[in-house]
């Protein structure tokens, strides 16, 4: 089968298209054809080595597809749809997938839907519901609305009742963010982002602020919390937050800080099918639209990381094998 396969870290140029063996299905684990393979930002990270992982290696932890192969005690048969997130080596034509983290499609969602929904859906999911849970009564701030998470997570906390800010970078962004329900899109390329908000709200109106970005927005962000309101860091697009003094969190009105990620969020097979479950569910109902903006064929996979990390693409990218 086909595989991409990264030989040392590096840039784009280390995503190298090569001929490998099949996976062989061993005990508890699905043998899955890929329909698609959602293309994330740690996926960079584990290229360049920010994230070590030992080489070679064949990236991408999330995807969709049909099973070929499953061992007889893992409650899955030949033909069943399923996705997964967390099971490294997804940019391949097959992948062995550990029956624990695979999840059975709702009827009536396509798979490439379903891969582009599983890590970021849940992302969103998470950080509504347990790192920050929204209520009708709070304002939050969403950067990068026109993203993957972004526009699932703009669906969820207007779900909850939330008055939604959100930070994009083009008309195009700010149509798609509006149309997700976000109650105020700032254009952060037009001006400062903190007084965009604040000419809306007043002074430090937000209770949360959930924040993909990074090094750019984090300092600023800060100053928009109300006393004891949350900074939510849960990506680093832009670069790394430099390390900064504890005390200004004192300072600023005994703020909280936390760095959550999605895999502290489905420790357990329970939480893994309740979130993923929540996720699914919304899609098959129609409560949840999952914006596709790219998809590459496999051979492309330089291509469309460079895409996600030039920021330039809305919604989810995917690669199709």
């Amino acid at each position: 089968m086909r595989a991409i396969v990264i030989e040392d870290v590096g840039g784009p140029e280390v995503l190298q298209l090569v001929d490998i063996d099949r996976p062989e299905g061993g005990p508890g684990q699905l043998v899955v054809r890929v329909a698609a393979a959602g293309v994330n930002f740690i996926d960079t990270y584990h290229r360049t080595g920010l994230y070590p992982l030992p080489v070679p290696f064949t990236p991408g932890l999330e995807g969709a597809g049909e099973v070929v192969e499953a061992d007889p005690d893992s409650g899955f048969a030949a033909g069943d749809r399923v996705a997964w997130s967390g099971c490294l080596g997804t940019y391949a034509e097959m992948v062995a997938v550990p029956a624990d983290q695979a999840i059975r499609l709702p009827e009536g969602v396509d798979p490439k839907v379903a891969a582009a929904a599983m890590l970021q859906g849940m992302t969103a999911h998470y950080l509504v519901n347990d790192t920050f849970p929204l209520g009708a009564d709070d304002r939050c701030l969403i950067h990068a609305g026109a993203g993957g998470v972004g526009l699932l997570l703009i669906q969820m906390a207007k779900e909850k009742g939330a008055e939604v800010f959100t930070t994009v970078s083009t008309e195009e962004k700010a149509e798609l963010a509006a149309g997700a329900g976000a109650d105020h899109v700032i254009r952060y390329t037009e001006g400062d982002f903190g007084d965009a908000v604040e000419h809306i709200g007043g002074a430090r109106p937000l209770d949360v602020v959930y924040d993909g970005v990074g090094r750019t927005t984090f300092d600023r962000g800060l100053e928009l919390l109300r006393p004891r309101g949350m900074m939510v860091l849960f990506g680093q697009s832009s670069g790394v937050v430099p390390p900064f003094d504890l005390a200004r969190l004192a300072g600023n009105g005994s703020l909280f800080v936390t760095r959550p990620t999605l895999f502290t969020h489905i420790t357990t097979r329970e939480e893994l099918e309740r979130r993923a479950g929540d996720v699914l569910r919304a899609i098959a109902a129609g409560r949840l639209d999952v914006h596709i903006g790219q998809t590459w064929p496999l051979a492309e996979a330089r291509q469309a990381q460079q895409a996600l990390t030039s920021r330039g693409t809305t919604g989810k990218v995917l690669l199709i094998p």
